[in-house]
């Protein structure tokens, strides 16, 4: 792990392994290599529980504004800029969400984080459900927000992506000279700029880098195709019912519906759910105190199961069947 204040005279990463330090509730950007990939990563706080906080496409740990800070004065949070996004670097490889969740359990354990809360922001959610799925013990609760995986409907913007020739027309519209060119026209109105509409801003504004866009085009149709998403965690996700979850969601969200958070909420009757009536897609930036508050209150009024592990094993072994030697041929004939 390499911090960004590193003495003079470390010129290599430390070859000793040791754990995260948390110095104080001021939010720092370290960076750690993980399978020879440099991620960054945003830490802060002292004591208290751990909060990791997955943001969405074309977003970073930055894409929790100023709630990050606020939850860092009283819980310890980790918010990484996934592989492909912000700061971390942009390989060719798999972005699917089993591969991104395996690189947050990764990261938590080069940190020495055994357990945390998980906060996941639109993909950032989808994250964070593979990640309870894959990986049960590393997941104490979850918190999803506006979340994907959880049904068919997404914005047509984001299934042009899917779309044959998407990745040659990208360049032509999202390009250095475009970028500092609306860079330049942006900027007299940067505080007038709403909370959610920079976030949406700055996330183009990468695509002018042509691995930030190649990795946005490989990211995004590991999820969606032209008909909308294509990978649903609904069939799943009585395996966490005895998990606790909170729902956040914008009732304006103009990218997923806060239909499939209502719809949810009805098949896991434990979970609890809010909705940010004003907000659209970024509750978390859109008002960023009611987000944090909500946060801190969810984890300090539940409790996570103990075995998760075992919990997990017992419900996937109730909801399934073992069909008698023979049967399946004949369902088939």
């Amino acid at each position: 792990m390499e911090p960004d204040t590193a003495p003079p005279d470390a010129t290599q990463p430390a070859t000793e392994w040791v754990p995260v330090r948390w110095t104080g509730p001021e939010v720092r950007t370290e960076v750690v290599v993980l399978h020879g990939h440099r991620l960054s990563v945003r830490i802060g706080g002292t004591t208290g529980p751990v909060l990791v906080l997955l943001h969405g496409l074309l977003g970073s740990g930055a894409s929790f504004g100023p709630a990050l800070d606020e939850l860092a004065r009283t819980h310890r949070v980790v918010a990484p800029d996934l592989l492909g996004h912000g700061a971390s670097e942009k390989p060719s490889g798999d972005y699917s969400l089993g591969s991104l969740a395996t690189l947050v359990r990764d990261l938590l354990v080069v940190l020495g984080v055994e357990s945390a809360t998980v906060v996941g922001h639109s993909l950032g959610g989808g994250v964070a459900m593979q990640l309870a799925y894959q990986f049960p013990a590393t997941v104490e609760r979850l918190v999803l927000v506006d979340s994907g995986g959880l049904g068919r409907t997404v914005s047509p913007a984001l299934r042009a992506v899917a779309l044959p020739g998407a990745e040659w027309v990208l360049p032509a519209v999202f390009n250095p000279y475009a970028a500092r060119a609306a860079a330049r026209v942006l900027r007299p109105f940067q505080r007038l700029t709403p909370p959610a509409l920079a976030q949406v801003v700055a996330g183009l504004a990468t695509l002018a880098d042509a691995e930030a866009r190649a990795a946005f085009v490989h990211t995004a149709r590991s999820v969606i195709d032209v008909r909308g998403q294509r990978v649903s965690a609904t069939d799943r996700l009585y395996l966490a019912a005895a998990l606790p979850l909170l729902l956040v969601w914008g009732g304006r969200d103009p990218v997923i519906p806060v239909a499939h958070a209502g719809e949810l909420h009805e098949q896991l009757p434990g979970s609890r759910l809010v909705v940010f009536e004003r907000a659209g897609h970024f509750p978390q930036v859109e008002e960023p105190a009611r987000f944090a508050a909500l946060v801190a209150d969810f984890v300090a009024t539940t409790t996570a199961p103990a075995d998760r592990d075992a919990a997990w094993a017992a419900a996937l072994r109730a909801g399934s069947v073992q069909l008698p030697l023979g049967a399946a041929d004949s369902t088939t004939s």
